[in-house]
């Protein structure tokens, strides 16, 4: 570090190398994932103090380097070690340094990075670490953005910091006088003659927005209207992006007060929040200049890079969702007056409008509109310019995915999936927009056939053979651009999975047809020499096992006749795979869906299996392939039930090794208290040898307690007592109507404790109670009339169970049925 430090302070260095020597230092003081950061600031603070010393003053002394870039490394240096040691109480100094460096007439770079460093700070340090000085903090961080300062650099140095910190000035926002001057800086800001201190200025108006949406409607009414209308219609592409931007955040501001007004009067409550409801009255003076925005695409516009017209399009679908049917009337004639326009610019536009306002409005006042335009824009599929056919497409898809109902089969469908099907031949873009639709149109037409007593047959039946030969024929090439080819294995993938009846051979077909290219490709993967090939290879083998998945949860036990073959391919790949673990993970899935469709059928297949599970269960540091892995044991466990006994010993070893790493996830070991619960409900009575160091584990774990302000750990905790209330109710179940059952008696009091604490949290979630309130009624089912009684008659148990709680029906059923298990068992 001390070489490092060395480095970025060296004035004579190439600013290359002391770029490298700053970053460098950084990523040795901060880290994205928690557990590395604690180790890394453990590390720093067991360092000497003299060498501790050395690091901190060479970089505050970079902060005034004649280079800016030099600076701005040596202020996120500082602010790392800041993240370390203000937390500790040490350091206390730094704040006085940063604030005179501010205020340093002589030494512009010195006052930008000092402002930067402050911002950085702001971002990283809890708001009450530095509660003290927040006021000095803050008027530096303003003084510095004021149309006063003569420094537009310092400026827009000052409007950065001041938007890094506006989780750290809430309390200065809840004063009035504090808010209005924030407030005038920040909307003078967006008049500055320097583009970039504009542009900075509306960012700042975005976080303002999102944070303090309530505090708002005075400064909408006063400036915020007409000055975020006229930075949409501003030259500078730049600034016209971040003042969409300010509305697109109010539109989702509004859209979240919306809902949870909704929820509260469904409950005959009133909401916390209200809506100010700016997007609707803003309405008249925004829409006009977002569809003029619409009309500034580029012909070769980059799909990745965001531009006005891409910024316009989501605002408009945003604003759509906030406002609802007030939208309708406000952009039809521009549709009507442009869908049929000579310049493709305008044709789509209106195209691009249409299918922005599919989710928000009444699907009752859409309807007709959809109707009208359906057989238009079916025939736009082929129009001259290829930007109009994407849109189209994509249009075509949001129809099918939210107003199915307007699609009729008699006289739509055919027309429909012709032309998704031709698409398919054009430009990639338009192959995974009509890849969408089609997943769209599959999965919506899907559920609408299921709702009907099992029929044989579905709307798209005579279509199946064609649309899946269709699709394989986009997955045979060697390209991904856009990802047109991953959406077509999506697209097989999804029509698997909604195959009415009488597709079924088509299915079956397609199984092949998938498990011969498997063959194929594994065959020649020594051949695979570059990245971009082995990339290519990883890509099309993920492909496979989501098609193949979805084809053997659709088969079920049908899948017997290709068992063999498959289980023997993915074997073939886990072994390819190496260490590739987002392939191990795929194969693994395939393997938990074809063990749940064989059920005991599958048990010939475990011995060749489990050797390439153990390590995936050692991979802690590899979360999501040991949680898959953890998974599969409870695929296993379900599958094979009592059969899986051999198994259980090897299964349970390794399950309560991994909840002592220190290393592992600990949203795996939530999956891991859950699986307990599988292993249990398999295994029966002969889960006894588990019971004792299985119910101490959960009991433990019960007894984590929540920190209400911290939102994170709140979560953990509840996700945390779900799994062990599912750990609780296999055990229970497992032992239930079994000679063992009496094993249980000891742990009856702890199980029901962990109930009352779940079900007396205020902030329960429904899933929660819901598991709860079974676990009471397995419980009170599993032992002999009086013989737990007096611990059902605990006030609590009836209270809870009386409650006329906000409860879903299939919440409110459980509850029904605990009563009278309870009643039962304490007749």
């Amino acid at each position: 570090m001390v070489m490092l430090s060395t480095e970025l302070a060296n004035e004579s260095s190439a600013m290359h190398i002391r770029n490298a020597a700053g970053l460098a230092l950084k990523n040795t003081l901060s880290a994205r994932e928690s557990a590395r950061q604690t180790d890394y600031s453990n590390r720093w603070l067991a360092m000497d103090d003299a060498t501790k010393a050395k690091v901190k003053q060479d970089s505050l002394m970079v902060l005034g380097s004649p280079s800016q870039k030099a600076g701005g490394i040596a202020a996120q240096v500082v602010a790392a070690i800041a993240a370390t040691e203000l937390p500790q109480g040490q350091w206390s100094e730094l704040i006085q340094i940063l604030l005179e460096a501010v205020n340093n007439a002589t030494n512009t770079n010195l006052r930008i990075a000092a402002l930067q460093t402050i911002g950085f700070i702001c971002e990283t340090v809890k708001p009450e670490i530095l509660s003290l000085r927040s006021n000095e903090i803050l008027t530096a961080v303003i003084q510095g953005a004021r149309k006063e300062e003569p420094s537009s650099e310092v400026q827009l140095a000052a409007i950065h910091a001041l938007y890094n910190s506006l989780e750290f000035v809430r309390e200065n926002f809840d004063r009035e006088g504090e808010r209005n001057y924030i407030m005038q800086v920040v909307c003078e800001a967006t008049q500055n003659s320097n583009v970039q201190v504009q542009i900075g200025a509306f960012e700042c108006l975005v976080g303002i927005m999102s944070n303090y949406y309530d505090k708002m409607a005075f400064y909408m009414e006063r400036a915020l209207f007409g000055l975020t209308v006229l930075g949409m219609k501003n030259p500078d592409e730049n600034v016209a992006l971040q003042a969409i931007e300010f509305w697109s955040t109010v539109c989702e501001e509004e859209y979240e007060l919306m809902a949870e007004a909704a929820d509260a009067a469904e409950y005959g409550e009133l909401p916390e929040r209200e809506s100010k409801f700016f997007a609707k009255i803003a309405l008249p003076e925004i829409v006009p200049v977002l569809l003029t925005l619409l009309t500034h695409q580029e012909e070769d516009a980059d799909e990745d890079e965001w531009n006005v017209a891409m910024a316009a399009a989501t605002c408009l679908s945003l604003l759509a969702r906030a406002v609802q049917d007030t939208i309708v009337p406000a952009v039809i004639p521009f549709i009507e007056a442009h869908i049929k326009a000579q310049d493709w610019h305008q044709r789509e536009a209106a195209v691009m409008t249409f299918g922005s306002i599919m989710d928000g409005p009444d699907p009752q006042v859409l309807s007709p509109l959809v109707n009208q335009a359906l057989p238009l824009l079916i025939d736009m599929m082929t129009d001259s310019m290829v930007q109009v056919r994407d849109t189209v497409a994509w249009t075509l898809g949001r129809i099918c995915d939210l107003l199915i109902m307007t699609i009729k089969p008699d006289i739509h469908l055919h027309p429909l999936v012709s032309a998704l099907v031709n698409g398919l031949q054009d430009n990639p873009r338009i192959i995974a927009n009509c890849c969408w639709a089609l997943n769209n149109l599959a999965e919506q037409l899907g559920v609408y056939s299921d709702d009907e007593t099992q029929a044989q047959t579905g709307p798209l039946s005579p279509y199946y053979d064609g649309i899946i030969q269709a699709l394989l024929k986009v997955t045979e090439t060697a390209s991904n651009e856009s990802n047109y080819r991953t959406a077509a294995y999506e697209a097989l993938a999804v029509f698997t999975a909604h195959a009415p009846p009488d597709a079924i051979p088509v299915i079956q077909n397609t199984a092949i047809a998938i498990l011969h290219r498997m063959e194929h490709l594994i065959s020649v993967q020594n051949q695979i020499l570059g990245v971009d090939d082995r990339n290519n290879w990883y890509d099309l083998q993920t492909n496979f096992c989501s098609v193949l998945t979805s084809v053997t949860r659709k088969l079920g036990a049908g899948i017997q006749p290709l068992a063999d073959r498959l289980m023997t391919l993915i074997l073939q790949l886990i072994q390819c795979a190496g260490k590739a673990s987002t392939i191990l993970e795929d194969a693994f899935l395939v393997v938990g869906t074809l063990a749940s469709a064989l059920e005991q059928r599958f048990a010939p297949y475990m011995q060749a299996f489990l050797p390439y599970l153990h390590p995936a269960l050692k991979a802690h540091e590899d979360t999501q392939l040991c949680t898959v892995a953890v998974g599969l044991i409870g695929d296993f466990s379900r599958a094979l039930g009592d059969q899986s006994t051999p198994y259980s010993d090897a299964f349970m070893r390794v399950l309560l090794e991994n909840l002592q790493s220190d290393v592992l996830n600990r949203n795996v070991k939530i999956s891991i208290l859950s699986c307990f619960g599988d292993i249990a409900l398999a295994i029966g009575p002969a889960f006894e040898p588990y019971l004792e160091t299985t119910m101490s584990v959960l009991r433990q774990a019960g007894a984590v307690q929540p920190n209400p302000l911290d939102y994170e750990l709140v979560e953990y905790v509840t996700n945390l007592r779900e799994g062990i209330l599912e750990a609780y109710t296999g055990v229970v179940t497992g032992l239930k109507n079994t000679d063992k059952v009496a094993i249980l008696v000891p742990y009856v009091s702890s199980m029901l404790e962990l109930v009352q604490r779940c079900l007396a949290d205020e902030e329960k979630t429904d899933n929660l109670a819901k598991l709860a309130y079974g676990l009471i009624g397995d419980i009170a089912d599993c032992f002999p009339a009086g013989q737990i009684k007096q611990l059902l008659l605990a006030e609590w148990v009836g209270s809870e169970l009386r409650s006329r709680g906000r409860f879903p029906p299939e919440t409110k059923k459980t509850v029904r049925w605990a009563r009278e298990m309870v009643k039962r068992a304490t007749a």
